[in-house]
């Protein structure tokens, strides 16, 4: 099997390297890759890499995901997010081979308290969202079979994170402000890159699983409570802070105005995919435990 990923580097990309080697031979692109074109915003060289290449499996783990600055760049945001994703998808179609791309629960209208189904109506808040659910849409216009895999508060231990930035402002001040409006599931890059691979070799047996799946740690928190279990956790590890966890006080999204509306509700159901892949979610707190005792150990 000849696997082509796209963005190596970030988080979730970093994490396909290891899960997607054992599938076979792969070929791993970022924006600076030189033999073959690995940048979404070139049209016309991503079309090329596709052609020379000829992969088995595409899978996109790039993205523009600047929430915000989306708002001042909607053409960068949808070149990368939706035209670059509909040539992946226009190729796989003609070539009959598999597209497995990472979405984003910003395609609902984040309203409500229930976990968003795959089945509920999509309504993008803001220029991100809309340019990701423009990437699904390609996807399922071209016909090609696809694994699209929406998830949502993406963490790993590689790079910056909510988490890593927790620990160094509880290190820096004697309190905290932390939005406590937000609900959803802190979703490790580990987890989503191990999913895809299983789903990969799962679809490749049986074509009929192919289609759209919410792919999220079981279980839900706020930023708040998020906060205050990586303090506790930071704490119970011997971690110096001048701020624990009570320390941290509770506010809600309009105290902290973004140029991009948030959603208030990123719950994913994963009934589907569970049943799916006979797959069981760990609790959230797994990977995050797991990610803190990487972080604290590095200092």
């Amino acid at each position: 099997m000849k696997i082509l990923l796209l963005g190596k580097n970030g988080q979730v990309g970093w994490e396909l390297q290891r899960s997607l080697a054992p599938l076979g031979e792969l070929l791993a692109l970022d924006s600076r890759s030189t033999d073959y074109c690995g940048d979404l915003s070139d049209l016309e060289g991503l079309a090329e890499t596709l052609q020379r290449y000829a992969p088995d499996v595409i899978v996109n783990a790039a993205a523009y995901t600047a929430v915000d600055k989306a708002e001042s760049e909607a053409d960068k945001a949808l070149r990368v997010n939706a035209e670059a994703v509909a040539v992946m998808a226009r190729w796989a179609a003609g070539a009959d081979k598999l597209l497995v791309h990472y979405s984003t629960d910003y395609v609902y209208p984040g309203h409500g308290a229930t976990p968003w189904r795959e089945t509920d109506a999509v309504d993008p808040l803001n220029v991100y969202g809309k340019t990701k659910l423009a990437g699904e849409e390609a996807i399922r216009e071209s016909g090609c079979m696809h694994l699209i895999l929406r998830t949502s508060w993406v963490y790993a231990a590689r790079g910056n994170n909510f988490a890593k930035t927790m620990l160094r402002l509880a290190q820096e001040r004697e309190a905290l402000s932390v939005i406590d409006d937000q609900f959803g599931a802190p979703t490790s890059a580990e987890l989503l890159a191990d999913v895809a691979a299983l789903a990969i070799v799962a679809v490749h047996r049986q074509p009929e699983l192919s289609g759209l799946y919410h792919v999220a740690a079981a279980g839900e928190t706020t930023w708040c409570r998020y906060a205050r279990y990586v303090l506790d956790q930071a704490v119970a590890a011997g971690v110096p802070l001048k701020a624990t966890a009570a320390a941290i006080k509770a506010v809600g999204t309009d105290e902290y105005p973004t140029a991009a509306q948030r959603p208030g509700n990123s719950r994913l159901s994963i009934e589907k995919l569970q049943k799916a892949f006979a797959l069981k979610m760990p609790e959230w707190q797994v990977g995050v435990a797991r990610m803190l005792t990487e972080i604290i150990e590095k200092k």
